[in-house]
């Protein structure tokens, strides 16, 4: 469960993180890095594929600025992912949502 969010810090379950991170069910990848920053990539979420989640919720960051290209978004959408893109404000509200009834992964950038 996500308890708080705000700019470059998030808490997760009693634990603060500074660094960008992916939850999933049963665990959190803190230092989460995309290989160009702030333009998101399948390299980027080789471990969300292979977590099989029916729903990927991606926090673009404080203000929005991480781009999620339309071939990511083709790829959830062939293999049947939900994909929920927000400012990860509003898309740590969404997963906690969806955590509650689905398989549900957030891959959140805390800055920008």
């Amino acid at each position: 469960m996500i308890e708080s969010y705000d700019f470059g810090q998030i808490t997760i379950d009693g634990r603060r993180f500074t660094r960008d991170l992916i939850i999933f069910p049963d665990r959190v990848r803190d230092g989460w890095w995309r290989r160009e920053g702030h333009q998101l990539s399948m390299h980027d979420l080789k471990e969300v594929v292979e977590a099989k989640p029916e729903v990927l919720v991606i926090g673009t960051g404080y203000n929005g600025y991480m781009d999620v290209p339309s071939d990511v978004r083709d790829f959830f959408a062939s293999k049947e992912i939900e994909l929920v893109v927000e400012k990860t404000s509003e898309a740590c509200e969404t997963y906690n949502r969806l955590a509650k009834s689905k398989r549900a992964v957030a891959a959140l950038h805390l800055t920008c």
